[in-house]
């Protein structure tokens, strides 16, 4: 069994947090400016933050000015100031060690890792198989978790087979041919219609077509970035609530609700992130907090939004995204958010639950999932292979 180590000590009484970003991922950057905000409002009378970046080609790398976010203008000049590192558990201790051609040459002791990666190869589950494999703590969701999360296809069934509301859609991969069968389904649906990849964020590859010759360019433009795609009925008279959640499987709750006010059909990854003042770009959509809706339509969406962060095997905080059709009175799960940008805390902090608060609670719930984790058993003292021996 592996406990969590907290030092006894003043200084040594802040529990270590190895906050991970960047990634291999084309929401890179949005993964450094989450991760700053966060760092940022890490209680620093509570916490100790190891910042480790991860390079656009997967090396793990760490420098103590790496919470600084104007370093990463330029990249470049970080990976090769930063020092190559690994995570290792010894016992019931944790460490981020140099590797062989480092010229770090200390190993940093630390508690549980904070991942802040958004999609591919963090968000999705990947990163938490890395730090389940040698028993670390981390905050957020579980590999299962991350997995379904970032899979919109995955996700999209499991919603479906638990009786939640989705909007009319399909699927289709790279391996199957764009032939009668594919455009038949398509008008079945009827257009205007969603084309997204079944694996990113932030908007990107995601396209709003109006008939064939559209549909065909935007899934050639989605197998860009997934050989899987996602095709659903576009909602009219769509009105945008997000809701974020808080907690576990075993419990949780939901936050005030945002209504995303945009001219647009779809907010374009520049629309999210390039644009605006504030917080570089990451918190400057245009947002109604609380959502322009009565209580009735409110307590239905925080309700459905705690029990799709259940069946989604979803932890800590994530953000569930609603499509409504203000003339049908249709509501529709549109996905979740595993690790949302700036972990939603404008949408918690609204909800009379600051920032740094909000930490501690993600903390504390990674605490008690890796206190049950290490009470299951994983594997048996015996060596079967050594009984055989004695029995020939």
């Amino acid at each position: 069994m592996h406990r969590l180590i907290v030092k006894e000590g003043n200084d040594a009484m802040r529990i270590k947090v190895v906050v991970a970003f960047g990634g291999e991922s084309v929401e890179h950057e949005i993964s450094i400016l989450s991760a700053h905000q966060v760092m940022q409002a890490m209680n620093p009378m509570k916490y100790e933050v190891i910042p480790l970046y991860i390079a656009k080609d997967g090396r793990l790398l760490y420098h103590p000015l790496n919470t600084e976010l104007e370093r990463f203008e330029n990249l470049d000049k970080v990976e090769r100031e930063g020092y190559e590192v690994s995570l290792q558990r010894r016992g019931n201790r944790f460490y981020m060690c140099p590797n062989k051609y480092s010229f770090l040459r200390k190993e940093i002791s630390f508690d549980m890792v904070f991942p802040i990666l958004h999609g591919t190869h963090g968000e999705d589950g990947t990163f938490q198989g890395y730090l389940s494999t040698l028993h670390i703590p981390y905050i957020g969701c579980s590999v299962l978790g991350g997995a379904i999360g970032q899979d919109k296809i995955i996700m999209k069934q499991i919603l479906e087979d638990s009786g939640l509301p989705v909007a009319p859609w399909f699927y289709w991969t790279l391996l199957k041919p764009l032939d009668d069968t594919f455009f038949r389904k398509a008008e079945r649906l009827g257009y205007p219609l969603i084309v997204k990849p079944a694996n990113l964020g932030s908007s990107i590859g995601v396209a709003k077509v109006e008939n064939e010759v559209e549909l065909h360019r935007a899934i050639i433009e989605a197998y860009q970035y997934d050989g899987r795609v996602v095709i659903e009925k576009a909602i009219e008279h769509v009105q945008e609530i997000n809701c974020a959640v808080l907690g576990d499987e075993q419990t949780c709750e939901a936050s005030v609700l945002e209504e995303v006010l945009s001219s647009k059909d779809i907010l374009s990854y520049a629309d999210k992130y390039v644009c605006g003042e504030g917080v570089k770009g990451i918190v400057s959509t245009r947002r109604c907090i609380p959502a322009r809706i009565d209580e009735e339509l409110a307590l239905e969406i925080q309700t459905l939004a705690k029990e799709c962060f259940r069946c989604l095997c979803a932890s800590g905080t994530g953000r569930i995204d609603f499509l409504y059709n203000r003339e049908t009175k249709d509501l529709y799960i549109n996905e979740i958010n595993t690790i949302p940008g700036s972990l939603a805390f404008y949408l918690w902090e609204k909800s009379n639950l600051p920032f740094p608060k909000l930490i501690d609670r993600l903390v504390q719930i990674a605490k008690k999932r890796y206190a049950q984790e290490q009470k299951r058993v994983y594997s048996y003292p015996v060596n079967i292979l050594r009984l055989q021996g004695k029995g020939k």
